[in-house]
């Protein structure tokens, strides 16, 4: 019986898991989005909205949790420096979960996890470089 055991597995064991899981949050915030299996961008999730959260402290301790969990300093000065204070207005819900495909070899469902000042920054950007094809 699993009774009380929370989380998902993914058939790894828990170092494994662990080391998955800090890639794939890394790889999130350091690309605002990344295509991943649906089980995966819902486990992902808490973890990167927490890296979010010490991001928008911003003090010296905050810094050194996001570093004993992401263990690569450019990902984590990147974190502090630019996404952190783009969500200062906001009180949680920093991630968006899109479901997408099945894979093709196994059909597993993907899903899309991206940032959602993301998408906002990607709007400011079209409307820009359409004004300067039109001018």
């Amino acid at each position: 019986m699993r009774h009380g055991c929370a989380g998902r597995q993914f058939g790894r064991n828990s170092g494994h898991r662990k080391a998955l899981l800090r890639m794939l949050v890394s790889s999130l915030l350091k690309n605002e989005k990344i295509e991943t299996t649906s089980a995966k961008a819902k486990e992902i999730r808490p973890l990167a909205e927490k890296m979010i959260t010490l991001a928008k402290r911003g003090d010296l301790h905050a810094r050194r949790q996001a570093l004993s969990f992401l263990n690569d300093e450019s990902v984590v000065s990147s974190l502090f420096v630019n996404i952190g204070p783009r969500f200062v207005s906001r009180n949680g819900g920093y991630t968006r979960i899109v479901a997408t495909r099945n894979r093709p070899g196994d059909a597993a469902p993907m899903a899309v996890i991206e940032l959602v000042e993301r998408a906002k920054q990607e709007i400011g950007e079209a409307k820009n470089a359409a004004k300067t094809a039109t001018s």
